[in-house]
């Protein structure tokens, strides 16, 4: 048994922040049907470049239905469908399912109970009807401005609106159900990522309200703490290295021999090793320079300082913490091939104490899907006979796998 065993979700999405919404709850158990065109599927499949991996990482756990919704026949099988589902979500363009007979209206009409999630660029507001990319809104959201060095907006390294996006939209999600326990009653959500974006960088807009002075976009900012830094060390790679507190501070001397450092009486605190940093981080670089990036690590990580390698996300397939956890699913792609991607960061003790083998970690249940790899169960499950099911594959408005 897992957390959501038994929630049935039809998911109209496609790209990034619906499909990662669906993949959290299948990932939790729930039983995710991935709703297709036909005869291709989801584009998401076709994408090369950056987005190559996008359909990879964010369909697995489902099951696939490659149907025409647009057809009579087709449209009929998903509301049936949909009367046996918990929840429907869907992140096309405002309208565009209503114009289907698919929206939150019709639906609930029919099932009550349906929780109803629509992952949109925006909320309610003048912007509600725009197109949202993770781009546009990191630019008009004031995340870009804050990750580029100052002139240079730069994107975050990662589709981090869209991820988080889907996981605030799961949230939303599993709170509507739980209301719906005491209810009997679904209801509507949404998550925008406008919003989502506002939430990341909603410290700094709190910085601002609480000093009056505007932020430093990141490569320019005033750390918080002294030592808080990316160093250069003898084998030409970089490690990150952090003492963020007074305790850190008497640990980190002893440890590089430093006693002249700790006895100065202007370095004493947090806040003065901020002020001094302009001759503090200088002769740290040095100190620095001696050791391998091995060496270092090793050594931060016995007087238990925070510290971090630069990583590469290919070098992240041989991560020992990764490997040991269960941090990686095998999964086969629908092209044949084997890889392993990332688990959710999360372990239930439900399923055991997180021991070696990684008991504790959802497991993996099915890869991601075929184009229309589960058309034929799901219709027969249904009630349609095998002579209907062949019948729409003839007509163009299924796929089987």
């Amino acid at each position: 048994m897992q957390p959501l065993s038994g929630v049935r979700v039809v998911e109209f999405c496609q790209v990034l922040a619906g499909p990662y919404c669906g993949m959290l709850l299948a990932d939790l158990g729930a039983e995710v049907i991935k709703i297709e065109p036909v005869p291709e599927g989801d584009n998401t499949r076709r994408l090369v470049g950056a987005g190559a991996g996008f359909f990879i990482m964010f369909n697995r756990n489902k099951r696939s239905l490659a149907i025409n919704s647009k057809s009579p026949a087709g449209r009929e099988a998903l509301l049936r469908l949909i009367d046996k589902a918990d929840v429907v979500t869907e992140n096309f363009r405002p309208g565009a399912l209503d114009d289907q007979g698919f929206g939150y209206a019709a639906l609930s009409q029919r099932n009550p109970r349906l929780v109803y999630c629509s992952l949109k660029g925006f909320l309610a507001g003048p912007y509600q009807d725009r197109t949202a990319l993770d781009e546009v809104v990191q630019m008009m959201g004031g995340l870009a401005y804050m990750t580029g060095p100052p002139g240079r907006p730069l994107r975050a390294g990662s589709s981090v609106n869209d991820i988080m996006g889907g996981m605030f939209a799961a949230i939303a999600i599993l709170a509507a159900l739980r209301q719906r326990d005491a209810t009997g009653l679904g209801q509507y959500v949404k998550s925008g990522l406008f919003e989502n974006n506002i939430f990341l960088v909603a410290q700094h807009m709190a910085q601002f309200a609480v000093t009056g002075q505007a932020p430093a976009p990141m490569p320019n900012r005033i750390s918080a703490w002294g030592i808080y830094d990316l160093f250069s060390v003898r084998d030409g790679e970089q490690v990150f290295v952090a003492v963020v507190s007074d305790s850190q501070w008497k640990i980190f001397c002893a440890a590089f021999d430093l006693p002249d450092l700790y006895a100065d009486q202007s370095l004493a605190s947090n806040s003065q090793r901020v002020m001094a940093r302009a001759r503090l981080i200088p002769r740290l670089a040095e100190c620095f320079a001696g050791y391998g990036k091995a060496e270092l690590a090793a050594k931060l990580e016995a007087h238990g300082l925070p510290f971090a390698p630069v990583t590469r996300p290919e070098e992240l397939f041989d991560d020992p913490h990764l490997n040991h956890s269960g941090g990686l699913l095998p999964l086969t792609m629908p092209d044949g091939r084997e890889t392993r991607l990332p688990a959710l960061p999360m372990q239930f003790g439900s399923l055991g104490e997180g021991d070696a083998a990684g008991y504790g970690r959802l497991p993996l249940r099915r890869s991601p899907p075929q184009v229309g790899e589960d058309s034929a169960d799901l219709l027969a499950e249904l009630g349609y006979s095998t002579e209907e099911i062949a019948a729409m594959v003839a007509a163009g408005n299924l796929r089987v796998a």
